[in-house]
């Protein structure tokens, strides 16, 4: 395990050390969770958006998409418990 300097302003290492006590863990535990958690976020995060970056190109590229009409419906009917048909891709170009 490498070691890694890090210089808090002093009220956020306070704040850093009453979480800590607050959840029975050293101010180290606490702080190494808190950089994991916000890593693991933007890696999250990215990935998100470079999905949803794919999935428009696709949708620019091939013209079609779902109404979200369609989309709402479909939702509403599997959180009731039904099976709706799945909503099909239209063209959305003129």
């Amino acid at each position: 395990m490498s070691t890694t300097s890090l210089k808090l302003p002093e009220e956020i290492k306070q704040l850093a050390v009453e979480a800590a006590k607050h959840q029975g863990v050293t101010p180290h535990a606490f702080m190494v969770d808190a950089i994991r958690a916000a890593a693991s976020a933007a890696q999250k995060r990215a990935a998100f958006v470079s999905d949803a970056v794919a999935a428009r190109d696709e949708s620019v590229k091939s013209g079609k998409g779902y109404a979200a009409s369609d989309v709402h419906a479909y939702l509403q009917g599997r959180a009731q418990g039904k099976s709706p048909p799945k909503p099909r891709a239209k063209s959305w170009r003129s």
